[in-house]
C-alpha cells in the first residue's frame, strides 16, 4: 500500500523501496508492523533512511524491538549508557572506530525517522543530534586516553598532578543546535605543561595531547567501511591551520 498523500510521481520509487526493504527483512513483515503509509513516507522523504534501512535492516528491526524508534530520549545518560555498553570490551583504535560508527548509524536512523515522521519537533531533533555528538566525543576520548596512558604514561604538571585534555565545543554543537549536515567545531586545550609519568615511555604534555587530539579527530571523522561519525573542524583555534592543534 502506497501513502495516498504522496505525489503520484513518487509512487514508483516508493513501491521499489518497499520491495527492497521487504526483501532485506526476510520473513519478518516490518512494513505491517510500522504501517505501510508511515514507512513509505520515511523511505521516500529521506535517502539516508532508505539506504540505512535497506542495507542494514537489522538496525531498523532492533530499533523497533527495543522501542527506541518510538521513544523520546529525555536524558543524555540514555545515550551514554547505550554507547558505554558497546565500547566496554574495546581494546584498540580500530575497534573503537567501528563501534562508534555502528552506534552513530543506529542513532542517526532513529533521529531521522522520528524527524521525518513527525514524532519529534525541531528542538528535540537538534538536541538529540547534539547529545549524540557529545556522547561520541566524550566516550571516544575516555577510551583513547586509556590507550595513550598505557603507552606513554599519565601527563602531569610540575607538581605531579594528572592533566587531562579539555575539548571545547564551538559553533552549532556548542549551542546545542547541531543539524544533520553539521560539522563539529572543536578546540583542544590542556591545563599545564609537564611530562608523562608512570609509563613505559615519557614525552612532554604538548606532544601527548597533540597526539591524543589527532587520534580523537581520526576516530570521529576518518572515513572507513562503516562510514564516519562526525566531520571535525578544528580551524577555530588560534591562528587556524597554522597554529598548534
Amino acid at each position: 500500500m502506497i501513502d495516498t498523500l504522496l505525489p503520484a510521481a513518487l509512487n514508483e520509487p516508493a513501491a521499489r523501496q518497499l520491495k527492497q526493504l521487504r526483501d532485506a527483512c526476510g520473513k519478518r513483515d516490518i512494513i505491517s508492523e510500522l504501517g505501510a503509509e508511515q514507512i513509505t513516507r520515511a523511505l521516500v522523504c529521506s535517502e539516508f533512511i532508505a539506504q540505512s534501512s535497506i542495507r542494514h535492516p537489522d538496525v531498523l528491526m532492533e530499533l523497533v524491538d527495543s522501542g527506541d524508534l518510538r521513544s523520546r530520549y529525555d536524558l543524555m545518560s540514555t545515550l551514554t549508557t547505550r554507547l558505554g555498553h558497546r565500547l566496554a570490551d574495546v581494546s584498540n583504535e580500530a575497534a573503537l572506530a567501528q563501534r562508534l560508527r555502528q552506534f552513530r548509524r543506529r542513532e542517526m536512523l532513529r533521529i531521522a525517522w522520528r524527524d521525518v515522521i513527525g514524532w519529534a519537533d525541531l528542538t528535540e531533533t537538534m538536541r538529540d543530534l547534539s547529545n549524540l555528538a557529545d556522547t561520541c566525543i566524550d566516550l571516544a576520548l575516555t577510551h583513547l586516553e586509556r590507550l595513550a596512558t598505557t603507552a606513554w604514561g599519565t601527563p602531569c604538571n610540575a607538581r605531579g598532578e594528572a592533566q587531562r585534555l579539555v575539548v571545547i565545543a564551538m559553533g552549532k554543537l556548542g549551542a546545542g543546535e547541531l543539524n544533520f549536515s553539521s560539522d563539529v567545531d572543536l578546540i583542544f586545550a590542556y591545563p599545564e605543561d609537564g611530562e608523562t609519568q608512570r609509563g613505559p615511555r615519557s614525552t612532554n604534555n604538548s606532544e601527548f595531547f597533540m597526539r591524543l587530539g589527532q587520534q580523537l579527530i581520526n576516530s570521529l571523522s576518518q572515513a572507513t567501511a562503516d562510514g564516519f561519525v562526525f566531520r571535525v573542524d578544528v580551524r577555530l583555534r588560534p591562528f587556524g591551520d597554522s597554529g598548534a592543534l
